[in-house]
């Protein structure tokens, strides 16, 4: 009697094809930003060719789109290694892998925070004044080459940047798929997160300000150590005279005046800053919209500077 064999099943993988087709699709990221998720619509359109591959139940495609409708936010162009990695994951969970949708969204959240500190350096400071400055050196002399090179170049570099990053993710994350049991995939979470910690702690001092306006102090100067501008002479040598002393550490009135925040920068620079963080934060995890978070913030900012408090 023959041995009745069971045919492996066949393992569903993605394409080239179909990576080319996501990696194309991540250019539209931001297509559907908005205040709630942010990201997540664009990301969700992203990786609708990896889903449309790894499942074929319209259940299953159903399930996979709710899970990618959750609150996404990073650098458009440091996504692609985060889009790699997810492409990755999907592509183990379709063939029974034991991912689940916490894995996935773990991982998302882990990396694209650090990443999001990372691209705006690089691409906004960097990368886009030199190209700028390059073109606009060409421009000035009339050279039409100028706007042309620079819109060329620059989306050379983000497209192959975008691809080989998403594939370096997708290469990335299976390894990690692989090794779910021996706790890679946390690992590599938790430490994203710190970096995304320390990331996030340089980004409140400079992008969070808040400023106290109420004056506490107002002390009359000593001669000399401001600048009289009725002793300056007249036209564009009063000017240059005006810039020298300032130049020269004169202030510019006869009176010093402190505010409130002078004195809290004395103490502890960007501490308002960070506080209201913390609040946001907080009322984030206390499960209040963003939404209404931003327009409070809007409000009290607008009352408080009618009261001349900030």
């Amino acid at each position: 009697m023959a041995d009745n064999k069971i045919a492996p099943t066949k393992k569903v993988a993605l394409t080239k094809g179909d990576r080319i087709s996501v990696w194309w699709r991540s250019t539209f990221l931001q297509g559907s930003w908005n205040y709630e998720r942010m990201q997540n619509g664009g990301w969700t359109y992203t990786l609708i060719p990896a889903l449309k591959r790894l499942y074929t139940t319209k259940e299953d495609r159903a399930a996979a789109l709710k899970r990618h409708m959750e609150f996404f936010n990073t650098h458009p162009y440091l996504a692609s290694p985060i889009i790699g990695v997810t492409m990755a994951l999907e592509e183990e969970r379709a063939n029974g892998a034991p991912i689940d949708d916490v894995a996935i969204q773990g991982v998302k959240v882990g990396m694209m925070g650090p990443l999001a500190g990372v691209g705006d350096p690089v691409f906004w400071f960097t990368v886009k004044p030199i190209l700028g400055a390059l073109a606009a050196s060409l421009a000035i002399s009339g050279n039409i080459m100028g706007p042309i090179l620079y819109f060329v170049i620059w989306n050379v570099i983000r497209m192959a940047f975008m691809w080989y990053t998403q594939e370096f993710g997708y290469k990335a994350g299976s390894s990690i798929s692989e090794d779910l049991s021996g706790g890679l995939l946390q690992k590599v979470t938790k430490g994203a997160t710190i970096l995304g910690m320390f990331i996030l702690g340089s980004l409140i001092n400079r992008w969070v300000v808040v400023k106290f306006t109420p004056v506490v102090s107002t002390i009359e100067q000593a001669k000399g150590a401001f600048i009289d501008w009725a002793k300056l002479p007249k036209g564009s040598a009063g000017i240059k005279e005006a810039l020298t002393q300032q130049a020269s550490g004169m202030s510019l009135d006869k009176f010093k005046v402190t505010t409130l925040q002078d004195n809290l920068d004395q103490l502890i620079p960007g501490l308002a800053g960070l506080l209201l963080t913390f609040l946001c934060m907080w009322l984030l995890k206390k499960k209040v919209s963003p939404i209404i978070v931003i327009l409070g913030l809007f409000v009290v900012g607008v009352v408080l500077h009618l009261l001349h408090v900030m």
